[in-house]
């Protein structure tokens, strides 16, 4: 029988804790600044992200007008906007809390119908547009969630496990050829069980099989210059995936990847036409899991325990059973 670590109460100081602490060394080592952002955008401004093209958007019709609204899935448009209107300049960004409804997710201890995260943006240069820039910061967010989980380590020193800061980077190809009997899911516990700390980059082409690893919308991602952030979590003997993240499409891949995606259809939207005539700046970002990351500082094993959502009824008996108390 499962015994969180720390009780209910305790838990919930411990969320706060974790939060606070990782935003305020997070947004100082990338030079972020906080700003506010949408629940939901209007629908026909191509602005919402359709994640890996299949989910169905929470959508409704305002009273005043009648325009249709989605809400949010993520906000990675909206932030290279955003980053263009206020007038970030090259090495600034913007990061905000980002509440969503992903319907389609299938609950289990990972996974939610609702989606709390950092979204964060930054703007780059022609020159810093490249594989580097994308390791480098992939290194300091892994390095501040691990002192986050020293931080708490010292305040709660019954939490016991480390995160390993020393991250491997491997593309979804390489990942393949390692691993070519598993699946995508069990080459990402493989390789995340035998290094601890993964950036798995290039996410959304095609590989050498004629097989995605995993699906991403053709139009925030450069998919060759893009990637997950893995950790291996031993409580549930699984990768844990933290964030996604990357450097985002220019003229030249957002183009590419419309074609290889079919959706030529989107190049009419005012956001399209925006990037497609280089009227948006070039910029990394991703989104970091907030639930996720309490899960994994806290030594959790449900998503339930660190964030409030709505449950089936088959997954409160289940957790039930095994002593997992959702808040």
């Amino acid at each position: 029988m499962y015994k969180s670590i720390l009780n209910i109460r305790e838990t919930q100081t411990a969320i706060k804790l974790v939060k606070d602490s990782f935003q305020m060394n997070f947004k100082s080592v990338l030079n972020l600044e906080r700003v506010t952002a949408p629940l939901f955008v209007e629908e026909n401004s191509g602005l919402n992200d359709d994640l890996n093209g299949t989910e169905r958007f929470v959508s409704f019709d305002l009273l005043d007008g009648g325009e249709q609204v989605t809400v949010v899935q993520s906000l990675a448009k909206w932030k290279r906007m955003a980053l263009k209107k206020y007038g970030f300049a090259p090495g600034e960004g913007l990061y905000t809390d980002m509440n969503a409804i992903r319907r389609d997710e299938t609950m289990d201890a990972l996974h939610s119908v609702y989606v709390d995260q950092w979204d964060w943006e930054k703007v780059l240069t022609k020159e810093t547009r490249n594989i580097e820039t994308l390791k480098d910061t992939v290194r300091i967010i892994v390095k501040e969630i691990a002192e986050t989980k020293k931080k708490l380590k010292r305040i709660y020193p019954e939490l016991k496990l480390d995160i390993c800061e020393d991250v491997f980077f491997i593309t979804t190809e390489e990942l393949l050829q390692k691993y070519p009997g598993l699946t995508p899911k069990e080459r990402e516990n493989a390789i995340a069980k035998e290094k601890g700390s993964v950036f798995l980059m290039q996410i959304g082409g095609a590989m050498s099989n004629g097989m995605r690893h995993d699906g991403r919308a053709p139009d925030y991602d450069d998919w060759d210059l893009n990637g997950d952030i893995l950790f291996w979590y031993e409580p549930l003997e699984r990768a844990m995936e933290i964030s996604s993240m990357g450097i985002r499409v220019n003229a030249e891949s957002l183009d590419r990847q419309l074609k290889i995606a079919k959706a030529d259809n989107r190049r009419a939207y005012p956001f399209h036409q925006d990037l497609l005539n280089d009227r948006l700046p070039l910029t990394i970002g991703g989104g970091i899991g907030q639930s996720r990351m309490c899960m994994l500082i806290l030594e959790k094993i449900h998503i339930g325990e660190v964030h409030v959502s709505v449950w089936s009824e088959a997954v409160l008996k289940e957790c039930r059973e095994k002593g997992i108390e959702f808040l």
